[in-house]
């Protein structure tokens, strides 16, 4: 199984310029909203016609610019699960997880084909319902049955737990598991969330503005970013301009500090990266250590969350906007130990050293 991309779309100030190949694993697309994520797979499932570009999958073509050659949906039989799951009212349960098997099928086969996908996703008895009838998690294991009926050359979803609660994402995920295990093929999983396209990718694609910026497995993504991008995306709080200021030292402009790094500076860093979790109290003296001041607080269940402001540093700044006044401080996310008293954690108002650890900082040069 394989697929490879390498396409180009124009919607006059937004242009989507992607290229990339899967074998047969979970390739995920994480980015903001407005990225190209979800247009990169309507493209490959045919609602999207790229300006030109090549889409081959599993050796078949599906798209050329050169060739002239842009095969209809119906024709690529590829399967894209949306948000909404996109059920036929007026179908019921087993005519929906029919509707995309080919017509050339045997009714004994396809009879076959419909029950083993309702059994394995637990909707044995509910055939004759209709999508109302059924609960959200129903309306999704029937989405997911009637996919991999089709027996379809790529599975792609977009954002599918992206309106769920909490408690219900975690049960329908699950779900999601059974359909990745019962199928051998490529699968492209549009996420906006860090942690779902861990537990699910074997590798992610972190897009921006239209283009893959890199794409690495979950650990390279988290412990080696390589832009900024990849630093917000993978969760990272704090993620400011940098300077260098020398062989193992950087000037940061909005925070308005140098600190030492234990890495060489690259000549063209760009920005600087930290996580919350990784700060820590510390004392004066102590190297990149700061006397800050908390200046909000916000609580969790496991954390409490600080926003450090720098003390004495241009005594006559004065953030002229929110995101100003965020750009300039730093986020210090401080565990709730069991039994610890509110009182013992740091206290909005409070000044105290704080050192931002030298071996925990992430430098990218895009």
């Amino acid at each position: 199984m394989s697929l490879e991309v390498d396409i180009r779309k124009s919607f006059g100030a937004f242009t989507l310029d992607v290229a990339f190949s899967a074998q047969d694993e979970t390739l995920g697309f994480l980015g903001a909203s407005g990225c190209g994520k979800s247009l990169t797979l309507r493209c490959i499932a045919g609602i999207e016609k790229p300006d030109e570009g090549r889409i081959v999958v599993n050796g078949k073509v599906f798209f050329d610019s050169e060739q002239k050659i842009n095969l209809t949906p119906q024709q690529r039989k590829t399967a894209l699960l949306f948000q909404n799951y996109m059920l036929f009212p007026n179908l019921t349960v087993e005519q929906n997880v029919a509707a995309g098997i080919g017509k050339e099928v045997p009714v004994a086969e396809r009879r076959a084909i419909i029950g083993a996908e309702l059994h394995r996703f637990g909707l044995d008895g509910m055939e004759g319902r209709y999508p109302a009838q059924l609960s959200g998690g129903q309306q999704q294991r029937v989405a997911l049955a009637r996919m991999l009926a089709a027996r379809p050359g790529i599975l792609m979803l977009d954002e599918p737990f992206s309106a769920l609660d909490s408690h219900l994402k975690g049960v329908l995920e699950q779900n999601l598991n059974s359909l990745f295990e019962a199928y051998e093929g490529t699968i492209l999983y549009v996420s906006h969330d860090i942690d779902e396209a861990l537990r699910f990718c074997d590798r992610i694609a972190v897009v921006e503005g239209g283009r893959i910026l890199e794409i690495d497995d979950g650990d390279g993504l988290v412990n080696s970013p390589q832009s900024e991008a990849a630093l917000k995306l993978s969760g990272c709080k704090n993620v400011t301009p940098a300077v260098k200021a020398g062989e193992r030292e950087v000037l940061l402009p909005r925070w308005g500090v140098r600190l030492r790094c234990a890495q060489p500076v690259p000549d063209d860093v760009k920005y600087l990266g930290v996580r919350a979790q990784y700060l820590r109290q510390g004392a004066e003296g102590e190297e990149n250590c700061f006397l800050m001041r908390v200046d909000r607080t916000s609580d969790a269940r496991f954390e409490r969350m600080c926003l450090l402001g720098f003390v004495g540093r241009d005594e006559g700044y004065s953030p002229g906007s929110e995101m100003e006044f965020l750009h300039s401080h730093v986020f210090w996310r401080v565990p709730k130990n069991v039994g610890e008293l509110p009182d013992s954690l740091p206290q909005r108002g409070q000044s105290l050293w704080v050192q931002i650890p030298a071996d925990r900082l992430f430098l990218v040069s895009r």
